[in-house]
């Protein structure tokens, strides 16, 4: 009972941190472009774990060393470069439904390149939650309050690729990192990526910037908390999740990503429809199906 109250409230608490997310970076893009968005958030988020890095370091053993840096590479450097170059081509609510493909690549990655065996309910699902996710993104296009663009291909598939390196480093973490201590590997993981992304930042002229414009302050400000607590804290709490419960179960934090969304817009003010409160249910019931427990016969 204790084991599955704490999976549901990291699961919880990492939903809370990725859903405001958006909020943070929508709120950047007007003083920092893409590359710098995304490199200052992993700059951030590893400069704050170095000097626990230095300590942790030697707890991990040589030879997965190398797993614990491209698990940061695939779940953290490359995605938050793709998606960011990706959300500045395509609608928000495309953006959305694609970065809920992730259980998905988690799943046929896991089944097609690491041989993992998965129940046919849980892929059911996680299709299920999949498919409430997308109703609640196009209920406002068939009802004729908004568009979405479906023209730029190229960024879509950048989109797609971040998913793909989620399901990759998902899978890769659950099967080779198992004994690291999760909070070890995270620190390590991020630290090393403090060296790629200082370059990034120095040829996007980042350090040129004028810091004591107030506007460029807050950009910064709000990127730097983006990378501390939705790249640095959630990474961590992602590894503890993905050694507690399984990739599939912490992947499936990409579906409640739109529980927080609408939280936001009923504080302010938005009006929340029945619809997607229906698409809220199917979601949840896909969460469910995926994470039910095989009930046991009594003989």
């Amino acid at each position: 009972m204790h084991k599955n109250f704490s999976r549901w409230v990291i699961f919880i608490i990492l939903c809370i941190i990725w859903g405001s997310s958006f909020k943070l970076m929508k709120d950047s893009t007007s003083h920092l472009n893409a590359t710098q968005i995304a490199a200052l958030r992993i700059f951030a988020a590893g400069l704050v774990f170095v000097p626990f890095a230095v300590v942790h370091i030697s707890k991990i053993p040589r030879q997965k060393l190398g797993v614990v840096i491209l698990s940061a590479v695939f779940g953290n450097l490359l995605p938050a470069f793709l998606f960011a170059a990706a959300m500045t081509k395509i609608d928000g609510s495309l953006g959305g439904i694609l970065n809920s493909l992730t259980p998905i690549c988690v799943v046929v990655v896991g089944i097609l390149v690491f041989k993992v065996k998965i129940e046919t309910r849980k892929i059911w699902g996680v299709l299920i939650g999949f498919s409430g996710l997308v109703l609640l993104t196009i209920a406002p296009v068939i009802m004729g309050e908004k568009s979405i663009q479906l023209n730029n291909y190229s960024y879509m598939l950048m989109a797609i690729a971040a998913t793909l390196l989620y399901g990759i480093n998902v899978n890769m973490v659950a099967q080779y990192l198992q004994g690291i201590h999760p909070v070890h590997a995270a620190t390590v993981s991020l630290a090393f990526m403090t060296i790629p992304t200082a370059i990034v930042l120095s040829l996007q002229g980042f350090w040129q910037l004028n810091f004591g414009d107030t506007q460029v302050q807050r950009a910064v400000i709000a990127v730097s908390a983006l990378g501390v607590a939705g790249s640095a804290i959630a990474t961590a709490l992602f590894y503890i999740l993905v050694q507690k419960a399984g990739s599939l179960f912490a992947s499936l934090v990409t579906y409640g990503i739109p529980f927080v969304a609408l939280a936001w817009g009923f504080f302010d003010h938005e009006h929340i429809t029945w619809i997607q409160v229906i698409c809220l249910g199917i979601i949840l019931f896909g969460v469910y199906m995926a994470n039910r427990p095989v009930a046991r016969s009594h003989r």
